[in-house]
């Protein structure tokens, strides 16, 4: 791609940057862009943290929140390419006691497709009003510091009955922490260094662990408000939905050693960390995955159940798929795939352009589901267009 090229792709992106910033919508971010395989965008911009004027830096450690799914689904898949774990295993096979039962009392069989689809029957806190059965039972979303261990969690997990028969919905859910619990049955290792041996060594993904790997690089988290971003505490909560508790969050469990490993939400990392894992699957999966399986993870696995907050969408092998880019009103591709982070990240691939882009901000939940999120879509759109008819 030429560099007159390029500038436009830059104009249209840094635009959208810019003006986000100006508006106080977000305190910084971080966004990288890979196209046919080249790094063709990079910008590091705003403050890590605003009161101590510290700027943002492309090298930025962010809270992954749920942009640790992907990389713990992937951890699965390896195994599961391994032939030690395999798609149809009942997790009790695993998980002996994590037998949960339906609201009429009959035990549910629970597989790990199951879980690695959303569609195992199980939620999360901050889907659910006050006082619902998980804050009752004391479950924890895997973002708060709740003092306990993976194991009581999924303990206190399994007390709580299954909202719908497994396999018969789908609901965004806990499910990658017990997939975590699974993976750490299958290898008797802890879920950090299954990760590490299994996806981020060989990917040299070295800035992504279940704890901050430099503290220095962590970025402050902020929240929404009305005059700009608020500086989230410790036991924070963030609104989400309507009628439903939001988000229990507390920065600082992301530098706490003591703290369970969140297969859901618990793992910090860099922009350009987890792009190299998005660049990796789409262009195979080579060195950790066969393409078959990398092909089986970006297919629609769901069929037409419905997908609640994202029309126009089906669900493949730990995150979502674009099957309908009208009903979901986006310039992306049939087959993109796409998630985000309650800290305010969001992040897509599309095949079809050869395209993958990585938007980190440190402001929940703007950078995650605002208008940040649209706008830097539809930008890198443009661009790629204005770029094809020159």
């Amino acid at each position: 791609m030429r560099n007159t090229d390029m500038k436009f792709m830059d104009t249209c992106v840094n635009e959208v940057i810019n003006r986000t910033l100006e508006e106080k919508r977000i305190v910084g971010a971080v966004v990288q862009i890979a196209l046919g395989g080249n790094l063709v965008y990079s910008k590091a911009a705003g403050l890590a943290d605003r009161e101590q004027k510290r700027p943002m830096q492309e090298n930025a450690l962010f809270r992954y929140a749920s942009v640790t799914k992907p990389i713990v689904s992937t951890t699965a898949l390896v195994l599961i390419s391994q032939g030690r774990l395999r798609l149809n295993d009942l997790v009790e096979k695993w998980l002996p006691t994590f037998r949960p039962k339906l609201p009429n009392g009959r035990y549910a069989s629970i597989t790990v497709h199951h879980l690695i689809t959303h569609t195992a029957g199980l939620t999360y806190r901050f889907f659910q009003e006050d006082k619902g059965t998980y804050e009752l039972a004391g479950v924890s979303d895997g973002m708060d510091l709740a003092e306990i261990t993976l194991e009581e969690n999924l303990q206190r997990l399994a007390s709580v009955p299954l909202l719908y028969e497994p396999g018969k919905m789908w609901r965004y859910s806990i499910a990658t922490d017990v997939l975590g619990a699974v993976i750490e049955k299958v290898t008797g290792i802890s879920l950090s260094e299954a990760v590490q041996m299994l996806v981020t060594h060989p990917l040299a993904m070295k800035d992504t662990d279940f704890v901050a790997v430099d503290i220095d690089r962590l970025t402050t988290a902020y929240a929404d408000s009305s005059e700009e971003p608020r500086r989230l505490r410790d036991f924070d909560t963030v609104p989400f939905i309507e009628g439903m508790a939001g988000f229990r969050l507390t920065p600082n469990r992301f530098s706490d050693k003591s703290a369970y490993p969140s297969g859901g939400a618990g793992m910090v990392g860099s922009a350009g960390d987890f792009l190299k894992l998005l660049e990796t699957l789409r262009q195979g999966g080579n060195p950790i995955l066969p393409e078959a399986l990398v092909t089986e993870m970006t297919t629609n696995q769901i069929g037409d159940l419905i997908m609640p907050y994202w029309p126009g969408r089906g669900f493949g092998l730990g995150f979502t798929l674009l099957k309908d880019p009208v009903a979901a009103n986006t310039p992306e591709s049939a087959g993109t795939w796409r998630m985000g982070g309650t800290y305010g990240h969001s992040w897509f691939v599309d095949p079809k352009e050869e395209l993958s882009v990585v938007a980190f901000t440190n402001t929940a939940l703007e950078g995650m589901s605002g208008r940040f999120t649209t706008e830097i879509c539809e930008a890198v759109y443009a661009g790629i267009c204005g770029v094809k008819k020159k």
